[in-house]
C-alpha cells in the first residue's frame, strides 16, 4: 500500500502542482489496478480540519474516505513511535508533528511506502528506514 501525507492532500485540495501532486493524480486518474492508495485516519484529520466551507470539506471528506483508511494511533505504533522519535532526537533531529512520527512507524512497520512532500518524512526515510516515493 502507498499511503498520502496531508502535504501532499492540501497541495492537491488547493489545486498546487508539484511532483507528489503529479503523482497522486496520475494515480487517481489512472486506475491504476496495481497501485494500492490508502489514507491515515489522522491524515484525514489533518486535512479536514483546514476547509472554510462545508461544500470544500464535502468535497475532501469524499475524496478521502473512497480510500482505504487505516488507523494508526493505536498503542502499538504510538510505542513504536516513540522510540523513532527518541531515535531521531538522540541523532540530532526533531521531527516537527508527531503525527509524522506515527504515520511513518505505521508505515515502517507495515512495510508501505509514503507519498509526501514533507523534508521530515526524508530525514526518516534516511535514519529510520522509512520508504517513500521519489520525488
Amino acid at each position: 500500500m502507498i499511503l498520502v501525507d496531508s502535504s501532499v492532500w492540501i497541495d492537491y485540495l488547493r489545486g498546487t502542482s508539484n511532483r507528489p501532486v503529479e503523482q497522486l493524480l496520475a494515480w487517481l486518474q489512472g486506475g491504476d489496478a496495481t497501485v494500492d492508495l490508502g489514507v491515515a485516519d489522522l491524515v484525514v484529520f489533518e486535512v479536514m480540519r483546514g476547509f472554510a466551507s462545508p461544500k470544500e470539506q464535502r468535497r475532501a471528506r469524499d475524496l478521502l474516505l473512497a480510500l482505504d483508511v487505516v488507523e494508526i494511533g493505536g498503542l502499538d505504533n504510538a510505542l513504536l513511535a516513540a522510540e523513532h522519535y527518541s531515535a531521531l532526537r538522540a541523532q540530532g533531529y526533531t521531527v516537527r508533528s508527531p503525527i509524522d512520527v506515527l504515520l511513518a512507524s505505521y508505515c515502517i512497520a507495515n512495510n508501505h511506502m509514503l507519498l509526501h512532500r514533507d523534508a521530515d518524512f526524508d530525514v526518516m526515510a534516511a535514519l529510520r528506514g522509512l520508504r517513500v516515493v521519489p520525488h
